[in-house]
């Protein structure tokens, strides 16, 4: 038996595979486009998921690149999962680290970092592309104050399962009698699945809150089509199982509820409004920290 064939559950949902389905607001950054799945005005959270960006897919010219200047976060950790080009991340603690696809930067903000997202002098150098996904996901109350830190992981260190059509990615948490290397901080569901046509993919149906975002193709879930750049919402405990109409690449995220409602402003995460409009105070005070490399510029606080 496979692991695939292990894991088909019984059925797929009854009355409605899909719970909600939300079409991300698109917005050009100057020579390319961002997608924003979350927060949405239907569903601001899915498990620790509370922000989602589909970047790209961009193609910067030679002599052109990303550059996201210096900005700074707090209560939550940012994970940045690239599926083609590269993305060069310096921070406040002295981290230098340039992410390829395949790979995961893994960064807690916790009690306050700064960092910045830039192409490389070597990057610019040539006409080449630029797709992922930037997702922040909300620490636990317990852990939001927590130290900041910073961790990469390379596309080696993450399971990669195949079976019948299908290859997962786990990028973080666990699925399939599988567990990645990244430590979260709460049940933590993400995979990166692409599908053959024709191929069937059963979702882990542990998670209480699952979505799967569509990066590109088309699946069919319960005698339904969902065509790519859609996120797809599903009910705690539904069995859900994708068949894809036509080659399939889609992401598999949620975990545990959070425990309790979050604010988000800008760049910032918390539970405490007090504690985001201490945050705002620290910015402009310049009590977040210079990053070493890339001192001379920052984002400035939104008016």
């Amino acid at each position: 038996m496979s692991w695939l064939t292990d894991a088909t559950p019984d059925a797929t949902a009854p009355g409605g595979a899909v719970d909600l389905v939300i079409e991300p607001g698109v917005k050009d950054m100057g020579g390319f486009r961002v997608r924003r799945a979350l927060p949405s005005a239907r569903r601001r959270m899915v498990g620790p998921f509370i922000f989602l960006d589909h970047i790209g897919p961009a193609v910067f010219a030679a002599g052109a690149g990303l550059d996201v200047r210096p900005h700074p976060h707090i209560g939550l950790a940012t994970l940045t999962y690239l599926t083609e080009g590269s993305i060069l991340h310096r921070d406040t603690l002295g981290s230098v680290q340039d992410i390829l696809p395949g790979e995961v930067n893994w960064m807690t903000a916790g009690s306050g970092i700064a960092h910045s997202e830039r192409s490389d002098a070597q990057q610019r150098a040539r006409a080449r592309g630029l797709c992922g996904i930037q997702s922040w996901l909300a620490l636990p109350r317990a852990h939001e104050e927590t130290a900041p830190a910073f961790h990469h992981h390379a596309g080696g260190d993450l399971p990669v399962l195949t079976d019948s059509g299908v290859s997962v990615r786990l990028v973080a948490g666990q699925a399939y009698g599988q567990r990645a290397a990244v430590a979260t901080f709460s049940q933590t569901l993400y995979m990166d699945a692409t599908l053959g046509a024709g191929a069937a993919l059963p979702l882990p149906d542990e998670y209480p809150e699952r979505a799967v975002y569509l990066l590109e193709g088309e699946v069919e879930i319960a005698g339904e089509r969902f065509a790519e750049h859609r996120l797809l919402v599903f009910r705690p405990g539904d069995r859900i199982t994708l068949r894809a109409t036509r080659p399939t690449r889609l992401l598999v995220l949620g975990g545990e509820p959070m425990d309790g409602p979050r604010h988000i402003w800008w760049n910032f995460v918390h539970s405490s409004q007090d504690r985001i409009e201490q945050a705002k105070a620290d910015w402009r005070a310049g009590r977040f920290g210079l990053i070493p490399g890339d001192e001379q510029e920052s984002i400035p606080l939104p008016a």
